[in-house]
């Protein structure tokens, strides 16, 4: 990589880097994990950027990365994992709102959106909270739109049933249309 690449891509870094943090947060669940995640999408598409064809849209060359990586990274260390299982904490009568029923309800989203499977969960990522049209989740990813529409089908009907079990502190944030449901 020549001076000039090597300026470009800090620029693209120092400007996508937060968003691009999100999205691998969303893909793994995890800050830390995500990091790691992010940095190993990074680097790979460090050692590519002289060749990409495309330099005008690294970003979605650095999502589809982070999307591989995490395929490859859950199949490393799905060999021999335990499952852990969790238990909500006891629901106060009342239909008191406040920050904590907010962030119970995120915990909630967050538990529901890591038992999908990778594809479904990648492509609600890409829909709801990064608003990415069919056609460009579906470059990312590497598949059809209809396998988009497929999947995303799929992870909604999952999402309703596990998030409808968790209790009215879950469905209530997909009542007020800011949830990943509605």
């Amino acid at each position: 990589m020549n001076a000039d690449e090597e300026r470009e891509f800090r620029e693209f870094v120092a400007a996508r880097s937060r968003s691009l943090l999100h999205t691998a947060y969303l893909l793994t669940g995890d800050w830390e994990q995500g990091r790691d995640l992010l940095q190993a999408a990074l680097a790979s598409t460090a050692r590519r950027w002289s060749k990409l064809r495309d330099r005008e849209q690294p970003e979605s060359y650095v999502r589809r990365a982070l999307y591989h990586a995490q395929v490859d990274r859950f199949r490393l260390l799905s060999w021999g994992r335990e499952t852990v299982t969790d238990t909500l904490p006891d629901q106060p009568s009342g239909q008191v709102a406040d920050w904590a029923d907010t962030v119970v309800q995120r915990q909630d989203i967050m538990a529901a959106l890591r038992r999908l499977p990778k594809r479904q969960r990648a492509v609600i990522v890409l829909r709801y909270f990064e608003d990415r049209p069919d056609n460009e989740i579906a470059a990312i990813l590497g598949v059809a739109q209809g396998t988009v529409r497929s999947q995303t089908h799929k992870a909604l009907a999952s999402l309703r049933t596990t998030l409808a079990e968790a209790g009215p502190s879950a469905s209530s944030s997909t009542d007020s249309g800011r949830g990943v449901i509605a």
